[in-house]
């Protein structure tokens, strides 16, 4: 169940009015990094945790619950920054403002005008309050949300989510110079940061976890890598060395166009690694089998129940 305050987890404060920000801030309200977005990924994902994971469902539900209060404090923000819009246009008998930015005669002051040229939604639909578009009036998609029911790959996807959020506020705090607006959003950049070690601390404890999901990777093409810019070429620990989790050595191919000729487009390779291989298909069959397990054994038996109201009581 969900418990509603009334009051802020963040004391949200403007000084001024500002339409033209309040139109940027809903880029964090209703598009696609924004803090729907998040409070939608976690809480679907939180589903399939429940029973194989317990503890992640836990760790899910409660940060997309402070991401809707995120959202709450965004939706307050842009609200307080559309001062004075609300209330002009709710004086329906007196049009004269209207009808001169229409005309195109109001001053750079006027903040209908200002609304109007930020964004036509603000007066013209929502009455001087906030709505689920974005920046440019695109509606709030479900198709923002990253959920794949294996809890690996979509805590990989939270922490890329919580990068896209937290890089968006810090663009944000450019277009501002409210101070009281610049503490609010650095105050959900910083917890973007927060939940991103939280996401990051939560795979850590899944084992294996790497690669992500279940099946392990072809031994024949991990390690290559295809030097398909052979022009000033750089190289790094992402093509020379030892690779990153698996101790084996990058295979740097300098010509991917000979080699692949050479190898009949990959199909016969100097080495086939068929040790790996068969090591390979060993531990999918067994990662498969405690996979499996891990959600069957954790299902319950006969009548199925969400929540165990008797522990409470007891």
């Amino acid at each position: 169940m969900f418990h509603h305050s009334k009051d802020l987890q963040f004391n949200a404060r403007v000084s001024k009015p500002d339409p033209i920000f309040a139109n940027i801030l809903l880029e964090q309200f209703g598009g696609e990094n924004g803090e729907l977005a998040a409070a939608m990924q976690y809480f679907t994902q939180a589903f399939g945790a429940k029973q194989p994971h317990p503890d992640k469902y836990d760790l899910l539900m409660d940060i997309a619950t402070e991401e809707f209060s995120h959202l709450e404090i965004v939706g307050a923000t842009i609200q307080m920054l559309l001062k004075g819009v609300n209330g002009e246009l709710k004086d329906a008998a007196d049009q004269s403002e209207i009808m001169q930015v229409l005309d195109g005669k109001a001053t750079k002051e006027n903040i209908i005008h200002e609304a109007l040229r930020a964004n036509p939604q603000f007066p013209i639909i929502t009455g001087g309050g906030p709505t689920l578009r974005n920046s440019q009036g695109i509606p709030w998609c479900a198709s923002y949300i990253h959920s794949n029911g294996d809890l690996t790959v979509d805590l990989r996807s939270n922490l890329a989510s919580e990068s896209r959020a937290k890089i968006v506020y810090e663009h944000l705090m450019k277009f501002t110079d409210d101070p009281y607006v610049k503490n609010t959003l650095s105050f959900l950049m910083t917890r973007e940061i927060a939940h991103y070690n939280m996401f990051e601390a939560a795979l850590n404890t899944i084992q294996p976890n790497f690669p992500p999901a279940v099946l392990q990777a072809d031994p024949r093409y991990t390690q290559q890598y295809f030097n398909f810019s052979p022009e000033n070429s750089f190289t790094g620990p992402w093509n020379e060395g030892v690779m990153p989790k698996t101790g084996k050595e990058w295979e740097f191919v300098a010509d991917p166009v000979a080699f692949s000729k050479e190898t009949v487009g990959l199909t016969e390779l100097p080495d086939d690694k068929s040790a790996e291989l068969a090591e390979a298909e060993t531990l999918n069959a067994e990662l498969s089998e405690v996979k499996s397990a891990e959600v069957k054994n954790a299902e319950p038996e006969g009548v199925a129940q969400w929540s165990d109201y008797d522990s409470v009581k007891s």
